[in-house]
């Protein structure tokens, strides 16, 4: 392999009515999928991922194996495309909360049925473990992590709050109580931070509020069946490469309460010589956050049709 490639897949917020649309119109492969998904759902997601409403497409139960479903379908097109597996095409697999299901379902070890009934439980679990309104959380940007870590142990003041996302440099989320956040904002204005955002979320992801969505998730991941990688995937929680099914496994479950270390994740993979990163299904966010945190890589995306001979270009 002439380049060392990253297959990156996204997470929640990368949603969109009608995505997916044009690989199934367009591909079998990609339509097979989205039937193994319903089949395993036992509705039919792909029609509201197609007509909406946006509303109902947004929550986290339906929002998640959705983004899945999409990121599985490229996939298979690609795959079927090279006759290659993930493996073959791949150096590594990462994914973006929600997405490390779809970076282990390419790396063999889950299969799309079980990650898809996985994720509507995970999403369930995550919209049960806090009562709505009593979480949140917001994005402070442009800011050191020093500074966040300041702003953060300010804000515990007013209930639970932690670093949830590390998304890329001066692009960190906070996640928690909702007056520890509102706490938090008022604290990076303080320190003349501009730019602090409540996020539009349902609930205060990757944060110890979390716990009983994690303990739902610990559960069911016993009872599933899972096997070591065929490719690395790097785990959000780690920002290190695994393949064996039982660290796969309890990484899932920390992930749930545990920080989003992709910064970290990105620098670590450039370091270990990747330089194509191809962002697989619905939206550009990951792609977004690969500009702001490298400098030289090759970015490439794969959400529709459209973009089938770009992303072969580079493989």
């Amino acid at each position: 392999m002439a380049s060392k490639i990253l297959f990156q897949f996204p997470g929640q917020g990368s949603q969109a009515v009608g995505m997916g649309g044009s690989l199934n119109e367009s591909y079998a492969s990609a339509r097979a999928i989205f039937e193994e998904v319903n089949d395993a759902l036992g509705e039919d997601l792909f029609a509201l991922m197609q007509n909406g409403p946006e509303d109902d497409l947004r929550l986290t139960r339906n929002a998640q194996p959705a983004l899945f479903a999409s990121s599985m379908a490229a996939l298979a097109v690609l795959q079927s495309e090279t006759g290659k597996s993930a493996s073959e095409l791949a150096s590594y697999v990462a994914g973006h909360s929600l997405g490390e299901y779809s970076a282990l379902c390419a790396a063999g070890t889950l299969n799309v049925g079980d990650a898809a009934r996985l994720l509507r439980l995970r999403g369930d679990s995550m919209q049960s473990a806090v009562p709505a309104g009593q979480g949140a959380m917001a994005a402070i940007l442009n800011a050191e992590e020093a500074v966040i870590d300041e702003i953060v142990a300010e804000a515990s003041a007013s209930g639970v709050v932690q670093l949830a996302n590390d998304n890329a440099p001066g692009q960190i989320v906070v996640s928690g109580a909702a007056a520890a956040i509102d706490h938090a904002i008022e604290a990076a204005k303080e320190r003349g931070i501009r730019r602090a955002i409540k996020l539009p979320v349902s609930a205060p992801f990757h944060c110890s509020m979390m716990e009983p969505a994690a303990e739902a998730m610990a559960a069911a991941l016993a009872e599933a069946d899972m096997s070591d990688a065929a490719v690395p995937v790097f785990c959000n929680v780690t920002a290190a490469a695994e393949t064996k099914a039982t660290a796969l496994r309890e990484n899932l479950v920390t992930q749930v309460t545990g920080r989003v270390r992709w910064r970290e994740t990105l620098q670590a993979l450039a370091a270990d010589g990747v330089t194509h990163f191809i962002e697989i299904g619905s939206g550009k966010v990951l792609s977004g956050l690969v500009k702001r945190t490298l400098d030289d890589a090759v970015i490439v995306n794969f959400d529709t049709a459209d973009d089938l001979d770009s992303v072969l270009a580079h493989l």
